[in-house]
């Protein structure tokens, strides 16, 4: 069994690794999926575990402490494991690091998304929160997107924000923190959204055709990012149906106010990998939902445990 920390995953990750290990993944069978969670006193402990038929076969367990940054010494608030098992032997191949792999996985599963659906010769990109997750999504997009040139971010704190256009003006791309969200939606190609957010951000009425929009935040039931408008205007998709109809806000809401139904989701990555869904053109808007799920950890562990295996 091998322990595989967060910089073993770095030292043989990029993002475009991490894309094309969830791209192979989504060519095997749909993974049968599991999910528990147990809470006490505000915090949580979630167990998510996955088979993929032919590749592998992991849990994620994590623990969510909301107050440990605010304790001294301050602590991460997500804290976890994955475990890989051998698909035919069944034993444990790796335990890896869970915060990094999750990391990777999130933003990996975004730019995924993005090379299957955004025009490809997107240029401005609008950033909508400026959380842990922001800066690797922006990394994520850029590496399917390198026509992304300019990089708008919005956050309620704005100073944030500023913070965030500096980190990422160092690499190589202008930035610039915005105060009007609306008016940054409406020049933007590229949305992509990561908040905890409660009520709607993203006001369809303000998207230009074309424009791919990228919902990665709301993860839970009471939780969504885009208006009923832009699930409207847009195409829809999301990663996976099984993680996200029915459980989380971004689709349950519209589906339970009568604004969206089932039908409505032309697609999720086995559709969009496999071909059988795809833009239809450059005037598409096209909006995805990032649900998350243990398969795509497990999709991202395996390949990396493979690529540590084969040095």
């Amino acid at each position: 069994m091998r322990i595989v920390t967060g910089d073993d995953i770095g030292s043989v990750c990029s993002w475009l690794f991490a894309v094309e290990a969830l791209r192979a993944g989504h060519v095997m069978p749909p993974a049968d999926l599991r999910d528990s969670l147990v809470e006490n006193g505000g915090r949580k402990m979630l167990v998510r575990t996955a088979w993929i038929p032919g590749l592998a076969s992991g849990v994620k367990a994590v623990t969510i402490y909301p107050d440990n940054p605010s304790q001294t010494p301050p602590k991460p608030s997500v804290q976890g494991q994955v475990l890989l098992f051998d698909e035919a032997g069944g034993h444990v191949v790796a335990v890896l690091e869970g915060v990094d792999l999750t990391a990777w996985k999130t933003a990996g599963d975004s730019a995924l998304g993005s090379s299957l659906l955004s025009r490809p010769d997107v240029s401005t990109m609008l950033m909508v929160g400026a959380g842990s997750m922001a800066r690797p999504l922006i990394e994520a997009h850029r590496a399917v997107r390198p026509s992304l040139e300019h990089v708008m971010i919005w956050n309620r704190n704005t100073a944030r924000a500023e913070a965030l256009a500096k980190a990422v003006a160092r690499d190589g791309v202008t930035a610039e923190a915005v105060t009007d969200l609306d008016l940054a939606v409406a020049r933007a190609d590229l949305i992509s959204s990561a908040t905890m957010s409660t009520e709607p951000l993203i006001r369809g009425e303000m998207l230009r055709p074309g424009t791919h929009v990228d919902l990665v935040g709301a993860y839970t039931p009471s939780m969504r990012e885009a208006d009923d408008t832009t699930l409207a205007r847009g195409r829809l998709f999301v990663d996976s149906r099984a993680t996200t109809i029915g459980h989380i806000g971004e689709v349950m809401i519209p589906m339970q106010s009568g604004a969206l139904t089932e039908a409505d989701i032309e697609g999720d990555f086995h559709d969009l990998v496999q071909g059988r869904v795809a833009r239809n053109s450059a005037e598409d808007i096209t909006v995805f939902k990032n649900g998350g799920g243990a398969h795509l950890d497990v999709m991202i562990a395996h390949a990396v445990y493979l690529a540590l295996e084969g040095r």
